[in-house]
Order: C-alpha cells, then structure tokens, then sequence
C-alpha cells in the first residue's frame, strides 16, 4: 500500500508544472550554482556535517560538455579552499567524457584528481548504471596505479556483483580501497540485481560486512534504519566507533578530515534528524550535495528511478515539521 501511495504521488509530481519541480527540489539540490553550494554547506556546517560536492549532469552527449564539467570542477576545488570547507568532490565519469572518447575522458579525470590531490583532498567516483560499472571501477584502479590515491569508487548493494567486485579490488589494491557503498538508485534488470526491499538491504549489509573486513574505508550512504542499525553492530564488533582510532590489524592509512575508518554518508534533504543523531554521537557525517543548472532533470530521474521517493515528497508536502533537512 505504501510503495503503491509513494509511486502514485512520483506519477503526479513529474507531470507538475516545472516550478512545482523546483519547489519539490529544493529541499534536495542546494540549488543551480556554485554559489548556493557554498552557502548551504556554511549553513550545515554549524551542526557539524561535512561534505561531498557534485555538478548536476552526466551522460553527456559532445566532449565540450565535458570541458565544462571539468572547468566547473576546478572552479569547485578553488571554492572548498577558499571557504575552508570540509568537502570532497563526486564526479561522474560520462560527465568527462568517458563514454564518448575514453582516452579524453580518462584525461579530464585525471586532471581534476590531480587538482584534487594537490589540496589533500579526496575525489568519488559515482557509480552510474551497469552499463559503466567495469569502467567506473577501472578508473579508479588506473589512479591508485598512478599514485593518484585519493579517489574511491560508490558500489551498489542491489547488483549480485558487488561482493564478488570489493573481493577483486581488495587484491588489487587491498586496505587503500574506499569506499562508498548503497543500495543503489538505478532500478537495474532483475537478471543482474535484487528488485525487492529486504534482499537489497541483506545484501548491502552484507557488503558493508566485507568491506570492514577488508580494511578499506567505507562511506555507508544510507537513510534505511536497518542498513543504519547494521553497521553500528558490525562497528562495535569490531572495536570500531566515535573517537578510537582504527583497531582493525589490516586498516588502510588514516584519511585526512574523514572518519576512523568508516563515516556515514546522506542526501541533502534527507533524513536531518537521523544525521544530526548520529553526528552528536560522535559519527563523522558527510551530505551530498548536488547543484547545478541540471537540477529539474536530476530531480524527475531520481523520481522516476526510485518512486519510493515519492513518500518522502508527500511527507515533505504535508508535515514539513517532521523532517528538518
């Protein structure tokens, strides 16, 4: 009954006129330009939230996009410097290009990932649909390689895969891995991924259950109390929590202004009280926040790619008071 409410209410808001959009995403998208990013992220820092930033667009369709992603990028690392902010950068590879020339794009990411790195600061790569899974995890295979350590890569809970791609990256690169782990927004073909709730939640508990183990840093992006409930039994299980330093025997190096070992990771917009919970826990916090003129499509992507989103929407509509971003 709630799922068929929530995609009921999905159907009606993407048929809304665009303003309508607009009021809906602002809650979600800081809003369409670099500047609203900034004030955001000061905002949410005075409760103790850090950040990873991301420019709205991805499968783009010439490389001169690309170019602009790039620019707009440097402009990003420039503004987190500037505004000593506590933010990292999310980028999607199709953004540079790597679906249209992938030599060009492999060099427009490596370009800002050097930018990155020469400022300590840490680059996600953002996992898109299957279609680009093994690229995705390829490019940040081909950084470590170059020395160039400060990226990670997101994996999805949902897809059958996963465990069997952090065992592969764990012996390619071992305890350097980081980690961004979900259940993943892209409703990917049944042959290849878990389509309903409690698999996907087994199987990203799971996940994050492996990578622990492996000694990588894992960034759990998570709203859902059970994967939420899960990892805080499987940190203090291993010894793991606010304010100790990493006890695993087999941990990668300490990552400058991330967690110990671990950090959980939300939506703008999403679930405020839970991450204000957890961050005067002492749980090192970090909330994407997206931006950019591309806001009105990433919001009816979203929409139409996760209809449980639609809950949230109705609830944001109706009782605002009880989800303070």
């Amino acid at each position: 009954m709630v799922g068929l409410f929530s995609r009921m209410v999905v159907a009606m808001t993407i048929r809304m006129p665009r303003w309508f959009v607009g009021w809906v995403s602002r809650r979600y998208v800081a809003g369409p330009t670099l500047d609203d990013a900034v004030k955001v992220m000061k905002r949410l820092s005075k409760e103790g939230a850090c950040f990873t930033i991301d420019v709205l667009g991805e499968e783009i369709s010439t490389m001169e996009e690309a170019q602009f992603f790039l620019e707009e990028y440097q402009r990003v690392v420039s503004a987190i410097i500037d505004n000593d902010l506590d933010s990292n950068l999310s980028i999607k590879p199709t953004a540079f290009g790597l679906l249209l020339d992938k030599d060009k794009g492999m060099e427009n990411i490596e370009a800002i990932v050097k930018m990155a790195h020469g400022y300590d600061m840490f680059v996600r790569l953002d996992m898109e649909d299957h279609r680009v899974t093994d690229d995705t995890i390829q490019v940040m295979l081909d950084m470590h390689e170059k020395g160039l350590t400060n990226v990670g890569v997101v994996l999805q809970g949902r897809l059958f895969r996963t465990l069997d791609d952090i065992k592969s990256i764990e012996e390619k690169i071992g305890p350097n891995a980081d980690y961004r782990i979900c259940k993943g927004i892209y409703l990917e073909p049944e042959q290849i991924a878990h389509s309903t709730r409690q698999p996907i939640i087994d199987a990203t508990n799971q996940c994050i259950d492996a990578m622990l183990d492996s000694g990588a840093y894992v960034g759990i992006a998570s709203h859902d109390h059970p994967v939420i409930n899960h990892t805080l039994t499987a940190l203090e299980s291993r010894g793991m929590g606010p304010g100790k330093e990493d006890p695993r025997s087999n941990a990668g190096p300490a990552r400058k202004q991330k967690g110990p070992g671990y950090e959980f990771q939300m939506l703008l917009g999403v679930r405020g009280p839970l991450r204000r919970k957890l961050c005067n826990q002492g749980h090192t916090t970090r909330v994407y926040i997206p931006y950019g003129e591309k806001w009105y499509e990433y919001s009816i992507r979203r929409l139409k790619e996760n209809p449980t989103i639609g809950t949230q929407v109705a609830k944001a509509f109706l009782m605002p008071w009880t989800n303070r971003p």
